[in-house]
């Protein structure tokens, strides 16, 4: 069985980089039916943050990146932590050196300060390397502190075939005999990542290609343990349009931010998943879509270039894409924290479907849907005071009053039925349609853009739309501005 893993450090938020290779790692397991594996690498202390690690597991919720084991947390699985298996490393990093494979280092910050001050003084060009002080010792003192190093020989190459980048071969010579465990027994990152890979018999590790570094020393390592490794995918970085290393001042980074601006996490996957790998010309695709497409060989092996309009535009798609009563939800769930929305409204299920078909055909994100619907959920809309002025006028309220008197008026309340009724009403006093549709538009949703007008009429039907039409006229007649305008 295929068994991945996705193993972020708690020092930040999830970001779209982390989360694609989240995806990648899970698409695999989810079309050949394997297993997806969580793990938080929280040993570096002193990085180490608790509320990254909490935002971390609520991003790749919300995603929808589930995993698959872990400890058993309130009846669900937890994540694995590295912080809680210190003595699993101990126990690899020990046989190590019962093997005669890697050795116990005593040097004191003071030796090795005094050796990289030596090889700096020589004029060397080579990088410093730990000069093996205790390689070869075997006179261990007791009661100590010591860290425990790898035996590497630098002779040769050590190489792996890339699963997006192909063939890869490092000289040896650039290795050193690193640490695996730290006098305080907390491991470094290659030694934690191969131990936990290992006993968690994790078969292809997913990662960026800024980790192309580290995959010659946890190679050796599996070497050292009589181990086969694990297949290696590094994928390309995402950059920036002008093709810099992405961070805010490019783009929302966070995953958690693109929830917050109304994002739908399928839609989320879909632009992460596009960016650096393909299906021929589509664009769009559902999460059961990329699951069945998906194939390491269609991987792209150059840097990404992320597009925020063409984000916009798969969001928009998908947000399109979602049934009333999914966006009925979403839109609920978004709006209901606003202390002002009346919740009658908020739960009259025919308001509201009416109100999101409205906005849905203009708007892009869920929060744009929120912010256009809002005026129907209101007991009164907030009016903009710009578009007051502009609209507003003396001649336009009266117009709004007589129009209230109309509405009342006519038998049904049809759309069709409720647009020629207004055409014939205005040629009959050889006005347009522009006359009386911004006015009308602000003292009904407070705003001078929104829907079209009979669809506002239509959400807010006969009583309130009469009743908005008065209030703002009767408002501004009195030079009440403030009450309600």
């Amino acid at each position: 069985m295929v068994r991945v893993r996705f193993a972020p450090s708690p020092t930040g938020y999830l970001h779209l980089g982390g989360a694609r290779t989240a995806l990648f790692s899970w698409l695999w397991a989810r079309s050949q039916g394997g297993r997806f594996v969580l793990r938080i690498e929280d040993t570096d202390r002193a990085r180490h943050d608790e509320a990254s690690a909490e935002a971390i597991l609520e991003s790749l919720r919300w995603l929808g990146l589930d995993w698959d084991e872990g400890p058993e947390v309130g009846g669900d699985f937890g994540p694995y932590f590295q912080s809680e298996r210190q003595a699993i490393y101990r126990q690899f990093a020990e046989q190590l050196v019962a093997r005669g494979v890697a050795y116990r280092c005593y040097a004191t910050a003071e030796e090795l300060k005094a050796a990289r001050d030596a090889h700096t003084a020589s004029g060397s060009k080579a990088p410093f390397k730990y000069p093996g002080i205790w390689r070869d010792r075997t006179d261990w003192p007791e009661h100590q502190p010591y860290a425990i190093r790898l035996k590497v020989d630098e002779r040769g190459q050590t190489g792996w075939n890339d699963l997006v980048k192909g063939r890869i071969d490092i000289p040896n010579q650039t290795q050193q005999d690193f640490i695996l465990l730290r006098s305080d027994g907390l491991p470094l990152y290659n030694f934690g990542c191969v131990v936990d890979d290992l006993s968690m018999k994790i078969d292809i590790v997913t990662r960026g290609d800024d980790h192309v570094i580290n995959t010659p020393p946890q190679l050796l390592i599996y070497e050292a343990l009589g181990h086969e490794p694990p297949r290696f995918a590094h994928v390309p970085m995402i950059l920036s349009q002008s093709g810099e290393k992405l961070s805010k001042r490019h783009a929302a980074v966070s995953v958690l931010e693109y929830r917050d601006a109304g994002y739908l996490p399928e839609a989320v996957l879909n632009y992460l998943a596009r960016l650096g790998w393909s299906h021929g010309d589509q664009e769009i695709f559902s999460k059961e879509e990329l699951i069945r497409l998906f194939a390491w060989e269609n991987v792209g092996t150059s840097a990404a270039r992320y597009d925020a309009k063409k984000f916009l535009h798969v969001q928009a798609t998908h947000l399109r894409r979602q049934s009333p009563q999914r966006l009925a939800e979403l839109v609920r769930a978004a709006i209901r924290s606003d202390e002002a929305v009346d919740a009658r409204w908020l739960a009259d299920n025919v308001t509201l479907d009416k109100a999101i078909a409205t906005a849905t055909s203009r708007a892009t994100t869920l929060e744009e849907v929120a912010n256009t619907i809002r005026y129907a959920l209101l007991p009164r809309p907030h009016y903009d005071s710009s578009a007051v002025a502009k609209f507003l006028s003396e001649a336009a309220c009266a117009l709004l009053v007589e129009f209230a008197a109309l509405l009342e008026s006519l038998p049904t309340w049809e759309l069709g039925a409720l647009e020629t009724a207004t055409q014939d009403w205005l040629d009959a006093r050889n006005l347009s349609m522009k006359a009386l549709a911004q006015p009308a538009r602000v003292a009904l949703t407070g705003q001078s853009k929104n829907a079209g007008l009979f669809e506002i009429l239509d959400v807010l039907g006969l009583e309130r739309s009469c009743d908005r039409l008065r209030s703002a006229a009767q408002a501004l007649r009195s030079g009440a501005e403030e009450a309600p305008l």
